[in-house]
């Protein structure tokens, strides 16, 4: 689903930052959902083109929010809740062998050991899992398709799943906006 794949000029690190979209105006339920979340998914990346390891492991204190913490974290989003939660499958690696009881944020925690090359080659195959999800879920049942697993008592209908994958990334990208404003001064939409 993703058509967000080129590096963009000027990137530093080859494959971080991903072309941004703008979504259709006027479109089906199916593709402005699917279009905005490409378009936030790119958002988040291009917030952090062109860091070092370094860059993307620095805070702002008080908070402990990383740009390479939120990726990876969205990473981890986009598989929870389309290979565990909607077909009640297993995690992507290497999420699917952390010990989350010894670190509920392992995700966060763990990323300032990744390069930006790691980190991108993750939220990239976590995108491709999710993608391939998606492509075969909207071919066989559509967006009416209820989750294999229930959180809270509740199933989640793939709409619902789709427009909560949009807002944590919209959410955490307006995290990455402070972060990377207060690590090089770099604004943007």
């Amino acid at each position: 689903m993703t058509r967000c794949r080129e590096p963009s000029r000027g990137a530093s690190v080859p494959g971080m930052s991903i072309e941004r979209v703008q979504p259709p105006t006027a479109s089906d339920e199916t593709t402005s959902l699917l279009a905005w979340l490409d378009y936030h998914r790119a958002t988040l990346r291009q917030k952090v083109d062109g860091l070092t390891q370094e860059q993307l492991a620095q805070r702002l204190p008080p908070s402990e929010l990383t740009l390479g913490g939120l990726v990876k974290h969205m990473a981890l989003v986009e598989s929870s809740w389309l290979s565990r939660v909607f077909l009640g499958r297993p995690l992507i690696a290497p999420f699917d062998t952390v010990d989350w009881k010894a670190d509920a944020d392992w995700d966060f925690h763990s990323a300032a050991e990744d390069t930006p090359e790691e980190l991108a080659a993750l939220h990239d195959a976590s995108i491709a899992a999710s993608d391939a999800i998606l492509r075969d879920t909207l071919a066989d049942g559509g967006l009416d398709r209820l989750s294999a697993k229930a959180r809270h008592g509740r199933h989640f209908d793939l709409r619902w799943i789709l427009v909560h994958l949009i807002e944590e990334y919209a959410r955490h990208n307006g995290h990455a906006d402070f972060l990377r404003e207060s690590i090089d001064g770099s604004t943007g939409d």
